[in-house]
């Protein structure tokens, strides 16, 4: 069984090279492992794959040694599981706002006695039924992640009470949602808002992250302490490499 690279790198106080993806396109998995990223957040709340697509994106993250942080397109127990046990080293949860949606998702997702995630021991995530079920169930709730989105103003207030959630191993601000949210409101700038998470995460000692696409902003959260830093995709890569090859049509003599 697998370790995860996103949890080892947490715990040695490390960044997380984190891209994206949200379409079928396992090359993307080899080359972002090739290149050094520790986790791909695969994106299932915009995009759509079916099945077997996901299984074998999550059996690819094997075979490359990367991480796969899912984002699922249900809330559904047992289906969050699944992808567990598909292989995903993590799942990361849109639009948690208040601490007790936190406690539902560390029930669905962590086995006792942090959670009451089902048991089967049979799927890849456990190498197919090879290894004990308690070490498994031990291995499953060191080796695996949650990781919740703070997305609303709401989210925000209760920011110290979701990061107190034990469980929960990781926290996203998704600046999309927020920043939307916070400049219909008015009640905060979104820069603040960064800084109210890294402070209840400082405070309970959870790692926290988020989308840095803008000139400056990695620097600027890694300072505020942010672990999990995102800033690639797919999108990213093939407009900036099919910009660059078109300009080449414009040398031609």
């Amino acid at each position: 069984m697998r370790k995860s690279k996103t949890l080892a790198k947490i715990r040695s106080g490390e960044m997380v090279r984190t891209c994206v993806m949200g379409h079928y396109i396992p090359a993307y998995v080899c080359h972002a492992a090739r290149v050094g990223y520790d986790c791909i957040w695969v994106d299932m709340e915009h995009r759509s794959m079916t099945a077997r697509e996901v299984e074998a994106l999550l059996a690819f993250s094997h075979l490359f040694d990367i991480d796969i942080m899912l984002r699922p397109p249900t809330l559904e127990k047992t289906r969050l599981y699944r992808y567990l046990e598909d292989g995903a080293a993590g799942l990361m949860i849109p639009h948690v706002s208040t601490a007790g949606k936190a406690k539902m998702l560390v029930d669905a997702v962590k086995f006792p006695p942090l959670g009451d995630r089902g048991l089967d021991n049979a799927g890849l995530d456990a190498d197919f039924h090879i290894h004990d079920a308690d070490e498994y169930v031990a291995w499953a709730n060191r080796e695996t992640f949650l990781c919740v989105q703070i997305e609303t103003p709401e989210g925000v207030h209760n920011a110290e009470a979701i990061a107190a959630v034990e469980g929960v191993d990781l926290i996203f601000v998704g600046p999309g949602d927020l920043g939307l949210r916070l400049r219909q409101s008015g009640e905060m700038t979104l820069d603040e808002a960064w800084e109210i998470v890294a402070t209840a995460c400082r405070k309970h000692k959870k790692a926290f992250g988020g989308p840095m696409v803008a000139a400056g902003e990695m620097q600027k959260r890694k300072d505020q302490g942010a672990q999990l830093l995102v800033n690639s995709s797919e999108f990213h890569g093939w407009y900036t490499g099919l910009s660059q090859d078109s300009l080449k049509f414009d040398e031609l003599n």
